[in-house]
């Protein structure tokens, strides 16, 4: 593992597809408007694995299981939507020769994803001292890809850091990415984000 700087500009399409299954909430909040662009990054891999569950049994970390709904700026929510997920570990570390902490899946029926992982620590980057965040890449099929980045709550508590000061300090930072966190219950946060994705090139 590295813990080189953050972001730049790659694309890479995997391919087998994955269904979550999740319930849809009774009235789906959904503004239409695009879910903010970020840059990739120098860090995203192609060929991920399929999968939602990023933990394996040598993962460490704060856990969190992230769900939510990818809808279109019509709010109609987007099945068998391309979703793939990295980020670095409880030390700031990228994996760069495996796939650790990466994987990709496809939303189910209703729009729905859910990503088990960690939450990821603030490092030293290109743009600075980078605040903890989760990169994302979403597309529907022949739809544009949005390359964007989630971020965590100022009262976020993991590994000792102060997520306020690191969010405030990070200029990339974009509170319109922030996820909606409760918890910890158990060592382990919930959370949830939904998307809104542009459907035509």
């Amino acid at each position: 593992m590295a813990s080189p700087p953050a972001e730049a500009a790659e694309t890479g399409r995997p391919s087998s597809p994955r269904r979550a299954t999740l319930p849809l909430a009774v009235t789906p909040a959904c503004s239409g408007q695009e879910t903010p662009a970020s840059i990739e990054g120098p860090l995203f891999k192609p060929n991920s694995p399929t999968r939602g569950d990023l933990i394996t049994p040598a993962t460490r970390g704060v856990r969190i299981d992230l769900s939510g709904v990818v809808y279109d700026t019509t709010c109609t929510p987007l099945p068998e939507t391309l979703m793939e997920f990295w980020q670095c570990d409880q030390n700031g570390d990228y994996d760069t020769s495996g796939f650790s902490l990466r994987g990709h899946q496809y939303t189910d029926s209703r729009g729905g994803y859910l990503l088990r992982t960690i939450i990821p620590r603030d490092y030293w980057g290109r743009w600075g001292r980078r605040a903890p965040h989760i990169h994302t890449q979403v597309q529907a099929s022949g739809g544009p890809v949005l390359v964007t980045q989630l971020y965590f709550p100022d009262d976020t508590q993991a590994y000792g850091r102060d997520f306020a000061a690191l969010n405030a300090a990070d200029r990339l930072f974009n509170r319109a990415c922030t996820i909606g966190l409760t918890g910890p219950k158990d060592g382990r946060y919930t959370g949830t984000f939904d998307f809104v994705i542009t459907t035509t090139v």
